[in-house]
């Protein structure tokens, strides 16, 4: 692995860590950790530590994150199917963790895919406020979408739009922005050797103009008295203390801010940047420190007194009397109440809104706003996989519950046909919401004693 990183970027290391560069150094010729964190919009770490079959060790500045052996192959289990952890590199789990989001918050990750910190940010949430999950790729945007929705988080928006253009409608408007900086990755060269072999002295450059552009949008977006989280995954000054110190002098408004400690982070270095003192706040992980790879971060506030969010949603187009009925039979067989005014039908698919102003979203290139409950056909209502997901076993009617290592569960997940016991499920016909040890997997249709599978054919396991 040392062999394949830069020459210029180990000379500027060396220059950068002085007597700590050979442990540096000596830290690529480990192996790389494997991270899994804990979703908690579905489930306690302590009840999944009693259902979880993987070698978890804590990381431990992260209260609900676990390194994980690679024989585990936890992408593999169903208890990923049913959106109980996120994989994550486990350094890139500190930003969203040290990040006090918190109930009924209206949040925005500006450059969010794949999703690893939009779905802890969405799990802090607990349903409540708003979480606009943005990137610039059409791509990501789609594989940040389905990782929303697998891990059960329904209150968002889903954009897929540049910073300069989402700050055109959303002035002022969010309690948190977290910014996870695109950024040259030189902290994720063990992870990835392409990375490393892509790099060039001319990258920390480049992106640092491209993040300085991002931070003004992102300063734009945030209200007065609203917090923003800068991060980034490389170790260049460049692209960290100095763009801080860039985002201080143009925006005297924001300060940074102490973010919670651990005894493995190191300050942020002042010459690194114009050698104020406060950048010192700012935390740099080191893999010659700690069990993960290289991250950045810095935590600020802009002045000003924080006013509460608008919470008030109208929809464009309601159900009419007949979607409304469809609506209201299978709804019945679910314990929670929709508030109709959040009810919306787009060409026969049906959405529950957040609860804010849609308005401001009109003209916004969007993949999805709000829950995706499911699609009206002729004469019946079919509920969405994102719908199962976002629901608890307690939530449904009648319930089909699978043991992980029952047989069943890994043909369900396969879009395979199922036979049903007599009395496994609480009514003998019709919809049930497949899960696993407790945890929903999605929908099956019961007839006779063969539940008819539904597994969407996208999400389906090969093997």
């Amino acid at each position: 692995m040392i062999q394949q990183l830069p020459q210029e970027f180990l000379s500027r290391m060396e220059d950068m860590l002085h007597e700590e560069y050979p442990a540096f150094l000596e830290s690529y010729r480990n192996p790389r950790h494997f991270g899994l964190r804990v979703n908690t919009k579905k489930i306690s770490v302590e009840d999944f530590l009693k259902i979880s079959p993987f070698h978890l060790t804590p990381i431990p500045w992260i209260d609900n994150g676990f390194y994980y052996q690679e024989q585990d192959r936890p992408s593999r289990h169903p208890h990923y199917a049913a959106g109980l952890y996120y994989l994550q590199e486990p350094s890139a789990m500190t930003p969203a963790n040290r990040f006090p989001v918190n109930p009924g918050d209206f949040v925005l990750d500006l450059c969010a895919a794949p999703g690893g910190k939009a779905t802890e940010l969405g799990a802090r949430l607990k349903g409540q406020g708003l979480l606009v999950a943005n990137d610039i790729s059409a791509s990501r945007a789609r594989a940040l979408l389905r990782n929303l929705e697998l891990c059960g988080i329904s209150n968002t928006l889903v954009t897929n739009e540049t910073p300069q253009r989402l700050s055109r409608y959303f002035s002022e408007f969010f309690d948190k922005i977290l910014v996870d900086a695109p950024c040259s990755g030189e902290g994720m060269f063990r992870k990835d050797v392409d990375v490393a072999k892509a790099w060039d002295l001319s990258r920390p450059g480049y992106f640092a103009q491209l993040q300085r552009e991002i931070l003004v949008c992102a300063v734009s977006m945030l209200k007065p008295g609203g917090k923003l989280l800068y991060s980034t995954c490389t170790f260049s000054p460049e692209e960290n203390e100095s763009t801080i110190s860039w985002l201080l002098t143009q925006f005297p408004q924001m300060r940074l801010l102490p973010i919670a400690p651990y005894e493995g982070f190191s300050q942020g270095v002042p010459h690194w940047g114009d050698n104020n003192p406060e950048l010192q706040k700012c935390v740099r992980i080191f893999p010659h420190r700690m069990d993960g790879e290289g991250h950045f971060l810095a935590y600020l506030e802009k002045s000003g007194d924080l006013q509460p969010s608008a919470f008030h949603c109208r929809t464009v187009k309601k159900p009419d009397k007949i979607q409304q009925k469809l609506l209201d039979e299978f709804f019945r067989d679910i314990s929670i109440s929709l508030v109709p005014d959040r009810v919306e039908v787009r060409n026969q698919n049906v959405y529950y809104l957040p609860d804010t102003d849609t308005r401001a979203f009109q003209g916004i290139h969007f993949l999805r706003n709000g829950l995706f409950l499911g699609e009206l056909k002729k004469n019946r209502f079919e509920p969405s996989q994102p719908l199962a997901l976002a629901l608890s076993k307690e939530e449904y009617a009648s319930v089909l519950n699978l043991s992980s290592s029952d047989e069943r569960t890994a043909r369900y997940l396969k879009g395979e046909t199922v036979t049903v016991d007599p009395g496994e499920c609480a009514r003998p016909k019709g919809w049930q919401l497949v899960c696993t040890d407790g945890c929903p997997l999605g929908w099956g249709k019961l007839v006779g004693q063969t539940l008819k599978n539904k597994y969407p054919v996208g999400w389906r396991q090969n093997s």
